[in-house]
């Protein structure tokens, strides 16, 4: 079982920058892929950004540019710094943990950070 505590949300103004960071309690924390989801009100989960256990990092194309995942092994973290934060960022954000390589390895989910974006 694994355990991830999400920080780092809360209110900024369009143009701000927030960093989100997320501690796993997993014992073998660079055999995983990490992402960050997120869910606006009314619309589906998506995915922000994954770093995989080997460091390869993907972004979605709406945070391009702005967003930058990273970890942190030695401390089992997963931060994702937001850049040029616009209004429609505003969503609940989530950690997701999922060990590489393993067929039907379990997803493990934080319990989410809220991010704001408003004047």
């Amino acid at each position: 079982q694994v355990q991830l505590v999400e920080s780092g949300g809360g209110l900024v103004q369009p143009g701000g920058s927030l960093r989100l960071s997320c501690v796993a309690s997993a014992r073998l924390f660079s055999r995983y892929n990490m992402a960050y989801y997120r869910q606006a009100p009314g619309k589906q989960r998506e995915l922000v950004a994954v770093i995989t256990s080997g460091g390869s990092t993907n972004h979605a194309d709406s945070v391009q540019g702005r967003f930058t995942i990273s970890r942190d092994n030695a401390k089992n973290t997963v931060n994702l710094q937001m850049n040029s934060l616009k209004p429609e960022d505003t969503a609940v954000y989530y950690c997701n943990a999922r060990m590489s390589g393993v067929l039907g390895a379990p997803n493990y989910w934080g319990q989410g950070t809220q991010v704001t974006v408003s004047s």
